[in-house]
């Protein structure tokens, strides 16, 4: 019964979802060319709000716990697993303090209204996974953009999501590069859960009521440790939420 009433809630979502991208594509481009740098990012602020919104028209809720005070002046690596589209819009808009970057895919940099532009306007960095020098220079060039800024990039260790929720191993390939390019950083870990339900019986219809929880860990220095102890302490934080996959890695 609630996958039946789950597909009218489903083509409403979709429909504010795809109304949210369009409005917001000329608004970010306005905010960019006239405005600059901070207009384009509140306009991209603003737009994750709305999306979170239209996910409430499916029941979802929303809570991201981070009782820690993350510092403006020093580049952060972001690290989290990864569950599903729907865990980047609430670390957007909780932490848009420290201006969120992305590794995306290229393909990704285009066809998209308002998440196209982001990504290739915005300083994310689009790499072509088939070509590893390009993919290497555009990562060096982003975390060049990084420390000089002190911004923050967001990286899923897993380097894809979890269909059922279960982290899956980290890969250590970004994770390495990463720590070792930006060694002032702060390495902020974050938990997802729950956020895999959404899409639990593919993309339509979505799931209702589903509660998805982010929880912000304590954050440490990249310089407080070697980097394979860093990889290693990072993931075993993040999975103080699955003690059973915790204790399985030991």
């Amino acid at each position: 019964m609630k996958k039946i009433i789950a597909y009218p809630f489903t083509v409403l979502y979709y429909l504010l979802f795809g109304f949210t991208l369009v409005f917001f594509h000329p608004i970010q481009w306005i905010c960019l060319r006239v405005f600059g740098y901070h207009a384009h990012k509140k306009s991209v602020d603003v737009l994750n709000f709305f999306l979170l919104r239209c996910l409430n028209v499916l029941g979802t809720r929303f809570r991201f716990e981070n009782p820690h005070h993350i510092p403006l002046d020093q580049p952060c690596i972001i690290v989290a697993n990864h569950q599903g589209t729907y865990d980047i819009p609430p670390i957007i808009w909780h932490l848009r303090h420290v201006h969120p970057k992305f590794i995306s895919k290229k393909e990704l940099g285009k066809g998209i209204p308002s998440i196209s532009f982001n990504l290739k306007y915005g300083g994310s960095a689009l790499i072509d996974r088939k070509d590893k020098i390009q993919a290497v220079q555009a990562i060096k060039d982003l975390t060049t953009y990084l420390n000089t800024h002190n911004r923050s990039v967001v990286i899923f260790a897993e380097g894809t999501r979890s269909r059922d929720g279960i982290p899956m191993r980290f890969a250590t390939a970004g994770l390495k590069t990463l720590f070792e390019a930006m060694p002032t950083a702060l390495i902020v870990p974050i938990t997802i859960n729950n956020s895999w339900k959404l899409n639990r019986w593919g993309g339509f219809p979505m799931d209702l009521g589903v509660r998805m929880h982010h929880k912000v860990h304590e954050p440490f220095l990249v310089s407080s440790a070697p980097v394979e102890t860093l990889i290693s302490n990072v993931e075993s934080v993040i999975l103080q939420d699955f003690p059973e996959v915790r204790e399985r890695r030991k």
